[in-house]
């Protein structure tokens, strides 16, 4: 039986954030793995679970003897959450702030004046 390619970094992650922001309700371990499928074990998808709550990713909650899991946010607000984190981890946030908006596109720009509002 050939083995699965080995995933690249970061892309089972990916794969578990889109299923629980689509799903309805907080799933549990064992529902995840069903419907990533493949050939993960429990106790992987139970890891990587643990490490994206760790990371901030995900919420657990008591469910009956064991637990289920749910994003904190919806995909821009994990974005956003990264942001944030990568500006607090800088003791210069001016100098950033003035290297991300000088990257940004006119649109951008423009977008980004529009939620500040008038000066």
């Amino acid at each position: 039986m050939p083995r699965r390619a080995r995933r690249a970094p970061g892309e089972l992650e990916r794969e578990v954030m889109s299923l629980l922001q689509q799903a309805e309700d907080a799933l549990p371990p064992a529902e995840v793995k069903a419907r990533l499928g493949g050939d993960l074990t429990y106790s992987t998808v139970v890891t990587i679970l643990t490490r994206m709550r760790d990371k901030g990713l995900l919420v657990r909650l008591k469910d009956g003897r064991g637990y289920v899991y749910t994003p904190v946010a919806d995909q821009s607000g994990l974005a956003a959450l990264r942001m944030r984190e990568a500006l607090a981890a800088e003791t210069d946030r001016r100098a950033v702030l003035s290297q991300f908006v000088g990257g940004l596109s006119e649109q951008e720009e423009e977008i980004l004046r529009d939620l500040l509002g008038p000066a």
